[in-house]
């Protein structure tokens, strides 16, 4: 649809310049006098004859390509998550200063702004007990110590949650987009989910020690 919306009139001017500052960097560059290039011709450089390799030929077909991704690019951004995700219950919508009082600094960090602790620091991971791991934010049970493995990932891993204990949404911190998990209720940070884990879901739910509290089975 994009390529169709931009006119023949817009493509050339696109084409024009492109050219132009071909020109300008082959008479920089190489010394090639700007009055006798074409930009849509194959370029020849001093001493070298022409060049007939692919990379070498710049046809209209790649210039139009070039000029589409540019302008595609310069409209379409990824959209960056918030530091924390909004809390669903209207009592645990709580200002920053608020949270830094109930919270150690590290969990603050993961729940509030969406840190990531420390691998293998956590002493979840060696927690065998049968009991539930509750949000360290609002006290929500999130997952089952049933649902709990061994990733060997250095962080706490379960391969389902509690039934609407969390919710999802796709971040870009690091380019390459991955769904995040928070707390349903106070939209605390939890982790990341990866689709790597054990049967039967065959879901990694990658969660912050510091951001979970254990409540063992009574």
């Amino acid at each position: 649809r994009l390529i169709c919306r931009i006119s023949t009139r817009k493509c050339r001017s696109v084409q024009s310049s492109i050219g132009a500052t071909l020109k300008r960097w082959a008479a920089t560059v190489v010394g090639l006098p700007t009055s006798v290039m074409d930009p849509l011709e194959p370029l020849e450089f001093p001493g070298s004859g022409l060049m007939t390799n692919s990379s070498a030929v710049l046809s209209r077909r790649s210039l139009m390509f070039a000029a589409l991704t540019g302008v595609f690019g310069s409209f379409w951004r990824p959209k960056m998550v918030l530091a924390a995700s909004k809390a669903n219950d209207p009592h645990w919508d709580l200002s920053p200063a608020v949270w830094r009082e109930r919270l150690s600094p590290q969990a603050f960090d993961v729940l509030r702004n969406e840190g990531t602790e420390r691998p293998f620091t956590s002493s979840l991971n060696d927690e065998k007990r049968s009991g539930n791991y509750h949000c360290a934010g609002c006290d929500l049970a999130l997952f089952s110590s049933e649902a709990k493995f061994d990733s060997g990932t250095g962080w706490p891993s379960f391969w389902q949650p509690l039934s609407q204990a969390i919710e999802t949404k796709v971040d870009f911190k690091l380019i390459v987009p991955r769904t995040e998990y928070h707390c349903s209720r106070c939209g605390g940070h939890q982790g990341h989910v990866f689709n790597d884990g054990p049967r039967p879901t065959g879901k990694r739910y990658c969660n912050n020690g510091v951001a979970l509290v254990f409540r063992p089975a009574t």
